[in-house]
């Protein structure tokens, strides 16, 4: 199966599991990029794997291992993002692509309450710091209906999401390098 067929199917009706293409490669990123996340593949079609086709599943592998290998060879992740070809601008709006890719990293980053991002106290503040465009952008930081205002006040900065959206593959770099290299 071809990355463009696995991506078809994702963002099908038959997908009925699993994320859209774009979340599932936010989704897949923050497995490559944080802590470990056992069954992450579990995790991904939400405790139904053993209903997803294996081809599609092996598909999914190939394709998280091909990420980590541009990522390893220093090519970095880059994000399945489309950008206005008139204006060069992104859409920051909750049903942007943007807001896909960043919804399905922090479903990885929370998706097993015994893997804790920020558990370790010297690198806390940096994974807060590397990660806070993603928690922007997926926009699930509300809390009994009521929004984060720190984050509220970011979301209504075009030139401030600019430059979050701008930092995510190079925050992906430093992320990976905090958690997956000895100093």
């Amino acid at each position: 199966m071809t990355l463009y067929d696995l991506q078809d199917y994702l963002n099908s009706d038959a997908n009925e599991y699993g994320l859209d293409s774009i979340a599932t490669h936010g989704f897949l990123t923050a497995t490559i990029v944080g802590m470990p996340l056992p069954n992450w593949l579990s995790h991904l079609f939400e405790g139904q794997e053993d209903k997803v086709a294996t081809d599609i599943k092996n598909a999914i592998i190939n394709w998280r291992e091909e990420m980590l290998g541009d990522l390893q060879s220093e090519e970095g992740i880059a994000l399945p993002l489309e950008f206005d070809e008139e204006s060069g601008e992104m859409d920051f709006s909750p049903e942007s692509e943007l807001t896909a890719w960043s919804i399905g990293f922090v479903d990885a980053m929370y998706g097993d309450e015994n893997v804790d991002w920020f558990s370790d106290e010297e690198i806390s503040e940096d994974v807060a710091m590397l990660t806070l465009p993603m928690m922007v952008f997926s926009g699930i930081d509300t809390v009994d209906g009521e929004e984060d205002e720190g984050l509220a006040a970011i979301r209504r900065d075009d030139d401030a999401l600019a430059q979050m959206a701008n930092s995510i593959e190079g925050n992906l770099t430093e992320l990976f390098l905090l958690f997956h290299t000895e100093e």
